[in-house]
């Protein structure tokens, strides 16, 4: 088939790199974000979608909106099939669903209908689901509810962060992908309503809520650090500054602290909950580089009763 490919982030790469390899379809064009400022030097680049698209030869088309009538115009001319999408950001109107003769089919990180929305994996994690996965489907007007054509599962490993989980599903969803569009171009798939229990949604997590409540249970910490790593990256408040966190261990044998009080030892630094302590892995102070727990409290020469906000 004849596609045009939507993405935007290094998480469409493993689905853009295997349909552009597939011996059956050939991706005429990307449609992406437009290039925005990153890094520290706030630089302009192309999103990770169009460097490989142009690495590619393949054009790039980066319209500030999916309804610009000079997109739409260059969609129809180019006449794809069908247009998958994967972590595009950005909505498409009615108008350009209606231009391929198969549609838009969405590659999304859930199971379906559970965790539509924006951050499904973070989600995932955050709410300690043990299944999780990828599924494709048919792109309709209301949210990642259309009709699904299949999926994927993959387990939540124990210290999985949101990231770490990601990269997975992004690698196996590539391959679904290229299965869903096989499917659709031999007319041996044809999608399945989606069910209407279990339907739950995951908004985007902004960097408010990545913030660490030492009073929740331990458990709830952990999940939070691990579902806010690496975007948009637990932290917590100490001395009047803000402290990135790394993924944390919760420790329940050790002896009891206080909500956010600090106990740092040559070999660890153990932070109280709720419930029982965590302890720390990396942390990154207000502009200093990311070190280790132990390094960071060595160099902030802690009081006895230091704690985090």
């Amino acid at each position: 088939m004849r596609l045009v490919f939507a993405g935007t982030p290094e998480t469409a790469l493993p689905s853009l790199r295997a349909l552009i390899d597939s011996p059956r379809h050939e991706v005429v064009a990307v449609v992406t974000r437009p290039d925005a400022q990153t890094g520290r030097g706030r630089k302009v680049h192309p999103s990770p979608v169009a460097e490989l698209a142009e690495e590619a030869g393949i054009e790039v088309l980066r319209p500030a909106k999916a309804g610009d009538p000079a997109f739409l115009g260059r969609l129809r001319a180019l006449e794809p099939e069908c247009c998958p999408v994967v972590a595009y950001g950005a909505l498409l109107p009615q108008s350009a669903l209606d231009v391929p003769r198969h549609g838009w089919i969405n590659l999304h990180f859930s199971l379906l209908p559970a965790w539509r929305g924006a951050a499904p994996v973070q989600h995932a994690v955050l709410h300690g689901d043990e299944i999780t996965g990828a599924a494709t489907f048919q792109i309709v007007k209301e949210l990642d509810a259309g009709p699904v054509y299949g999926v994927v599962t993959e387990e939540i490993r124990a210290g999985d962060t949101s990231g770490e989980l990601l990269e997975r599903l992004a690698v196996s969803g590539a391959g679904l992908l290229a299965a869903t569009l096989d499917g659709v171009e031999d007319g041996t798939l044809e999608p399945r309503r989606q069910p209407a229990d279990g339907i739950s949604y995951a908004p985007k997590i902004n960097v408010d809520d990545a913030r660490v409540d030492w009073q929740a249970p331990a458990m709830r910490v952990d999940r939070l650090v691990r579902a806010c790593t690496p975007n948009p990256g637990p932290w917590s408040e100490f001395r009047g500054q803000r402290v990135k966190l790394g993924p944390v261990r919760p420790r329940p044998e050790a002896e009891s602290l206080a909500p956010g009080l600090i106990a740092a030892t040559k070999r660890e630094v153990l932070v109280g909950t709720g419930t029982h302590p965590v302890e720390l892995g990396e942390v990154q102070a207000q502009g200093k580089r990311q070190m280790s727990a132990v390094e960071w409290a060595r160099g902030s020469r802690l009081d006895e009763g230091d704690r985090f906000a």
